[in-house]
């Protein structure tokens, strides 16, 4: 009888380094939507495209490397975006003795805004209103945002893109202000409160 083979889902290592098992999410609107399914490489193919609420089904590594890809610089380049992530948290690692991923979702949970304004019109004058923002785009608006600060501080830079998004990353999971993320989630919060 043929002995069968398995992998066991817990031993699946993130970039062979980072195991899953432990992270642990403090913020239970973004839990839903911040998946930690165990990959080895975080490249699906986009196979959860053009489906309801398919991407709450990639790995959040991954969204991450897809958000980096927004820019001039990384446009389609999927492994150049795969090693700069790779070695962003090999940084991350060194620097803050703890689970890469850890920091990530917690600079996510630091950088998801929970309100912002939209216009109403009454007659003819627009009002601004405030509203809360739902779960999944909380996690796309501060994914985006930590991508754009971490490629905006290497723009004529003599710092890597890996140095930057490390820095950026670390910034937001302190929850410090010199994360661009945090500073945008706080500048639309600020501007949501004054038009309740």
């Amino acid at each position: 009888m043929a002995e069968e083979s398995y992998i066991e889902t817990n031993n699946i290592l993130v970039f062979g380094k980072y195991g899953l098992g432990d992270i642990v999410i403090r913020d239970g609107g973004l839990a839903k939507y911040i998946s930690l399914n165990p990959v080895m490489v975080p490249h699906s193919t986009a196979k959860h495209a053009n489906r309801w609420f398919g991407k709450s089904k990639v790995n959040i590594v991954e969204r991450l490397m897809n958000n980096m890809m927004r820019t001039e610089v990384f446009t389609g380049k999927k492994m150049k975006t795969y090693r700069a992530v790779k070695d962003a948290f090999a940084i991350i690692e060194t620097k803050t003795k703890k689970n890469p991923i850890q920091v990530l979702v917690e600079a996510l949970e630091n950088a998801a805004p929970r309100e912002e304004i939209t216009r109403l019109q009454f007659g003819g004058i627009s009002v601004p209103k405030a509203v809360d923002i739902s779960p999944s785009r909380r996690l796309d608006i501060s994914l985006r945002n930590i991508c754009r600060g971490a490629i905006a501080a290497s723009f004529k830079n003599t710092k890597s893109i890996e140095q930057c998004l490390a820095d950026e990353l670390i910034f937001a999971a302190k929850n410090d202000m010199n994360s661009f993320a945090v500073s945008k989630k706080e500048e639309a919060e600020r501007v949501a409160q004054s038009a309740r």
